[in-house]
């Protein structure tokens, strides 16, 4: 049965988070739009912010900035304004959308060592910090091996051995803001934890600022593997929390987005093509297909 204190818990949540139109528009097409075809009117995209505080004038502005800055496009029929995201951002999306749906890394996995060359070399440490690695030398950087080397660099990759890789992590990442944005998420969305919202409205709203928080928390962290993380990481609670969360918004969430979401062809499917696997891969990966 709906539970009268959803709503009001998740007015709480959309006014403690610091939301901007843009950011929050593309985590809307990435979760709802794009497993749907790609394309929405901006009517949509109005009604649903405003169930998240999001004022019509802030939606436009953001629209317009999307697309000058080349990640939405937008076309016209008739009257109305359709708008996707556009190649670039889609393939930035969905290498995201692996991370954010998928399972986290298990074992202590590969990790890779980076050497710099000196000219142009604090750019390309920039570059890997904001992927995550660590700089344990002006041009030395460490950290999982994933995603490409940048090019002119020297690269060693190896798997770790013995009892110490914990404390090399603590040594080598700040890990002390990332733990406590993992415990402001379960602090703040635990409050939905068990309660049901009354309409889809309100599961879609939920669900939307959930992975709109869960993507800030677990894009800014370095996502080291477990093996290399302290017992207590609150990382883990975060992501059980973020996948039960969900699956128990997902059934009223897709029929509202099935009733009220316009594309250029007519409504949205309520349901995701199939397809997708289990294991977390692709956009949505298993939560929206057990859901």
């Amino acid at each position: 049965m709906p539970d009268p204190r959803f709503a009001p818990r998740l007015t709480q949540i959309a006014e403690a988070l610091p939301l901007r139109a843009a950011a929050f528009i593309v985590t809307l097409y990435g979760d709802a739009v794009v497993p749907r075809g790609g394309e929405v009117w901006i009517g949509t995209i109005i009604e649903t912010c405003a169930t998240v505080g999001i004022s019509e004038t802030l939606v436009r502005t953001a629209v317009s900035r999307l697309v000058a800055a080349g990640q939405l496009e937008g076309w016209r029929r008739g009257r109305r304004s359709f708008y996707r995201l556009s190649e670039a951002a889609l393939a930035e999306y969905e290498a995201a959308a692996r991370i954010i749906y998928g399972p986290a890394e298990e074992g202590p996995g590969r990790w890779r060592f980076v050497h710099l060359p000196e000219a142009g070399g604090e750019a390309l440490m920039a570059g890997l910090e904001r992927r995550g690695y660590a700089r344990l030398k002006p041009l030395l950087a460490v950290g999982p091996a994933r995603g490409p080397v940048p090019k002119g660099c020297l690269s060693f990759e190896a798997e770790p051995e013995g009892p110490l890789l914990a404390e090399f992590a603590a040594q080598s990442w700040d890990l002390a803001p990332h733990a406590a944005a993992y415990r402001a998420f379960v602090e703040r969305f635990g409050a939905l934890d068990g309660a049901a919202p009354a309409t889809g409205a309100e599961a879609l709203a939920a669900r939307l600022l959930l992975v709109h928080s869960w993507r800030q928390a677990l894009l800014r962290d370095p996502r080291l593997p477990l093996a290399a993380l302290p017992a207590d990481w609150p990382g883990q609670a975060a992501r059980a929390l973020f996948h039960r969360l969900y699956r128990a918004l997902s059934p009223a969430a897709d029929s509202h987005i099935g009733a009220r979401f316009e594309g250029a062809q007519g409504l949205l499917p309520a349901e995701t093509p199939a397809g997708i696997s289990e294991a977390g891969q692709g956009i949505g990966g298993g939560l929206r297909q057990t859901a």
